[in-house]
C-alpha cells in the first residue's frame, strides 16, 4: 500500500499548490498562535481556495476552546482535525470531523493503551518529545518503539527529511507520513526541491 503525504505548517498559498502538484496526500494549517508556522483565518482561507479537489485539509489545534475550533471549522473548509494537546477523547470529538490525535512519543508512553484511549480516532500522529513543545522539534524518536500491530493506524511524524523518510517507511510500515520542517527554507516557508525530495523518498521507502 502507498504511504500517505502530509505537508504541515502551511502558511502560504504557493507552498501549498507545490505541495500539491508535487505529490502530496494533504496540507496542514496550524491554528497556534504561538507556532511560527501559525495561520490567520484569512490565510488559511486564501490557502484552502486554490486547492484542487481531494487534497484533504488538516487543521491542527492546541488545547483550543471548543467555540473557537467552531468557528474554525465554519469559515474554513478543513475536513480533518488534528489535535495537538492534551485533549481527551471526549475533547477531540462532537465537531462531525474525523480527527486524529498527535502523541508525543515521552519514555514510558504506552502505544496500546493510548490507542484504545483514543479509539474512535482515525488515528495516532507519533512525533518527538521535547518539553514545552507540542510539536514541529525537527526532532525523530525511536520508531523501534511502534508496535507492528499498530502501524496502519500511525502517521509517523518528527524529525523526517528525505535523507531517513524510506528508511523509516521500510522499519515502521506506517498509514502516512508528516513533514514540516524537514522541507522549508525557513519555518513556515517551504521550499519545493525538498518537498520533491522528500516525496521521491516517500516512493523510495514503498518499494
Amino acid at each position: 500500500m502507498r504511504t500517505r503525504i502530509k505537508i504541515c505548517g502551511i502558511t502560504r498559498a504557493e507552498d501549498a499548490a507545490d505541495a500539491v502538484r508535487l505529490g502530496a496526500d494533504a496540507i496542514g494549517l496550524v491554528f497556534y498562535p504561538p507556532s511560527p508556522r501559525a495561520v490567520t483565518l484569512q490565510q488559511a482561507r486564501a490557502i484552502v481556495q486554490g486547492l484542487p479537489p481531494f487534497v484533504t485539509v488538516v487543521g491542527l489545534f492546541v488545547n483550543e476552546e471548543r467555540a473557537a475550533i467552531e468557528r474554525t471549522i465554519r469559515e474554513v473548509p478543513i475536513d480533518l482535525l488534528q489535535f495537538h494537546g492534551d485533549e481527551s477523547g471526549e475533547d477531540c470529538s462532537g465537531y462531525a470531523r474525523p480527527w486524529i490525535k498527535a502523541i508525543r512519543m515521552r519514555e514510558g508512553i504506552d502505544l496500546a493503551e493510548t490507542e484504545r484511549r483514543y479509539g474512535s480516532a482515525s488515528g495516532l500522529l507519533l512525533d518527538s518529545y521535547q518539553a514545552g513543545l507540542p510539536g514541529g522539534t525537527g526532532k525523530r524518536f525511536d520508531w523501534g518503539r511502534i508496535p507492528g500491530s499498530l502501524a496502519s493506524r500511525i502517521i509517523l511524524a518528527g524529525g523526517l527529511d528525505a535523507q531517513n523518510v524510506a528508511q523509516a517507511i521500510a522499519q515502521v510500515h506506517p498509514y502516512a507520513v508528516d513533514v514540516s520542517g524537514g522541507v522549508e527554507r525557513s519555518k513556515g516557508i517551504k521550499d519545493a526541491a525538498k518537498i520533491e525530495a522528500f516525496i521521491a523518498g516517500v516512493k523510495r521507502g514503498d518499494n
